[in-house]
């Protein structure tokens, strides 16, 4: 079985604010494209991170280091 890529059903869900991006609602590509720069994407952020467009490790890290 192989999985197959919901592509509009992710655009609709996709947190990311930067609207333009060619892999917008391609999850495997978003999160390679990013974990190549040590980033994380957008929609790991709650928005008011998002929005910054720090999507660093560091950033992810501290912000949820005290909310699970």
């Amino acid at each position: 079985m192989s999985p197959e890529c919901k592509i509009e059903e992710n655009r609709r869900n996709c947190g990311c604010t930067y609207m333009s991006c060619d892999k917008r609602g391609k999850c495997c590509d978003c999160l390679k494209s990013h974990w190549r720069n040590k980033e994380l994407p957008g929609c790991l952020f709650p928005p008011e991170i998002e929005r910054t467009y720090d999507r660093s490790l560091r950033t992810f890290i501290n912000y949820w280091k005290d909310k699970v």
